[in-house]
């Protein structure tokens, strides 16, 4: 775990692996930097990347790790939504700083439902240089969001939480944005959760792996 510090003196851990010159910032669903987000960011630096993970939530409560059965899906949203955008975007800069301090010239950001629209957002405002979101909630709120680097979305078709015609909306106002759509549920990346569909999280993860090494 690194430390890290934001603008605004906020000071927070972070998950990380790898290094190298091109890397990887790993976004968080609801859940916190759990085993999953752990996992793929060990995943993203065995296919050759400096990964890393913030931990977002510690702006609320350090620590948090949650998994996703009970009561832990109300507990996240819980803290959710006791984030903010502007804090949220300062985290991100922070650990793409860090990153960059340790050599890395090159900036990617993955994540994952809350952090698939942390992705989106940083696509539009932040510094790197690619960017690739799984299943963003929040996107469609965001549509007049312009993306400045290239940009992949990953959705599933039997989403429950994200509307199709959401996602076509999102397709027609942004033709440049590279979307894929599985026949898959919400979270279908995570081998943690009971919708997790095998051939679709390894498609996606092939594809970001192959959009990464294209852009970064």
């Amino acid at each position: 775990m690194a430390q890290l510090t934001a603008a605004d003196g906020h000071t927070f851990d972070a998950y990380e692996a790898g290094d190298g010159d091109k890397a990887i910032v790993v976004v968080q669903e609801i859940f916190g930097v759990n085993s999953h987000i752990r996992s793929v960011t060990d995943r993203a630096a065995e296919a050759g990347y400096r990964a890393i993970a913030p931990a977002f939530f510690d702006r609320v409560e350090s620590g948090v790790e949650l998994g996703y059965e009970g009561d832990d899906f109300g507990t996240g949203i819980g803290f959710a939504g006791k984030l903010n955008w502007d804090d949220t975007m300062a985290d991100v800069a922070a650990a793409i700083a860090h990153v960059r301090a340790q050599g890395a010239t090159s900036v990617g950001i993955t994540g994952f439902c809350w952090g698939g629209t942390t992705t989106w957002l940083t696509a539009a405002k932040g510094d790197v240089q690619a960017a690739v979101g799984y299943y963003g909630g929040g996107i469609h709120s965001m549509i007049d969001e312009k993306p400045s680097v290239p940009t992949m979305l990953h959705f599933g078709e039997l989403d429950a939480h994200i509307p199709m015609d959401n996602v076509n909306e999102v397709i027609a106002a942004h033709p440049d944005v590279t979307v894929h759509t599985y026949n898959a549920n919400h979270g279908f990346h995570c081998d943690q959760r009971a919708d997790y569909d095998d051939a679709s999280a390894k498609q996606a993860w092939a594809r970001t792996l192959e959009f990464f090494a294209q852009h970064l």
